[in-house]
């Protein structure tokens, strides 16, 4: 039997399941909202009992700042604040996880995705197929390292995907995941508020990488690009530099994998009798 370890990026999670139900909220017999506890239990009874992991594990960010809002003040800046019910829930889900006997991995100063690809590259090498769970793109970036996927589950209908490296090349019109950050450098990303090159969308930046390769490689030509957009390019030079800095998942994160301690428990069913109860 194939030793399957499972790493779940909780907060993408817990926004998903949230925001899934928002227009027809779960509320308890005391008026609490509890869509993320839900919907983020339903995740976890459908990898449990559909892809057999023997090993699993759940990553948080934390509140410490990190690296990237040092080099970059606004990073995240442009988020909604997160709603109250949904801050109150994070207790709960801890709870509920630990409940399963899964271990919560949190690491102040590295966010979640930093987190899960210094795990996930420790556990490949270890002889591991490893699946990050995350709806998150920039996660495709860690899939230079055999046995590791991204396990994409399914939202509002929409069936559950298993993305390996040539399906990531494919969508992204690459021609290797190493290139993934190149892209986030050039077209920025909203969702973090990176802002990449002004004016330079997926099409033009991966136009740009199958004729450079890198995004080094398309600043230092910046000079015989023609047009408007090589203005973009001369430009947007420092801030593509910065974006794809901020957009490069960190993999040295001191963490350690360790099997015994992510393999799949018995769960604890007082536990979770309680916390299901209220």
């Amino acid at each position: 039997m194939n030793k399957k370890l499972y790493l779940l990026d909780a907060m993408a999670l817990i926004y998903r399941a949230y925001y899934a139900l928002i227009r027809n909220p779960i509320l308890s017999s005391k008026g609490k909202n509890t869509n993320a506890q839900f919907g983020f239990t339903n995740t976890l009874f459908d990898l449990i009992n559909k892809e057999k992991p023997t090993h699993i594990a759940v990553c948080f960010d934390t509140h410490a700042p990190t690296e990237r809002h040092t080099d970059f003040a606004n990073y995240k800046a442009n988020r909604q604040e997160v709603p109250e019910d949904l801050l109150a829930s994070l207790d709960d889900i801890k709870r509920i996880i630990r409940g399963f006997n899964i271990p919560v991995i949190e690491h102040d100063g590295y966010e979640a995705d930093d987190v899960i690809g210094t795990l996930a590259w420790q556990a490949a090498a270890a002889g591991f197929e490893v699946y990050m769970v995350t709806p998150d793109k920039d996660y495709g970036q860690l899939l230079t390292h055999e046995g590791v996927y991204i396990y994409k589950p399914g939202y509002m209908g929409s069936p559950a995907e298993k993305l390996d490296a040539k399906k990531i090349t494919e969508k992204w019109g690459i021609e290797n995941v190493t290139q993934v950050i190149d892209m986030l450098g050039l077209m920025g990303d909203a969702v973090d508020n990176i802002p990449g090159i002004a004016g330079i969308g997926e099409k033009t930046a991966s136009k740009l990488l199958k004729e450079y390769g890198t995004l080094e490689n398309i600043l230092e030509n910046a000079a015989t690009i023609k047009g408007a957009l090589g203005e973009k390019i001369r430009n947007g030079r420092e801030q593509a530099i910065l974006s794809k800095k901020l957009a490069t998942i960190i993999t040295h994160v001191p963490t350690q994998f360790h099997e015994e301690h992510f393999q799949l428990k018995e769960w604890n069913t007082q536990e979770l009798t309680e916390i299901f109860a209220e």
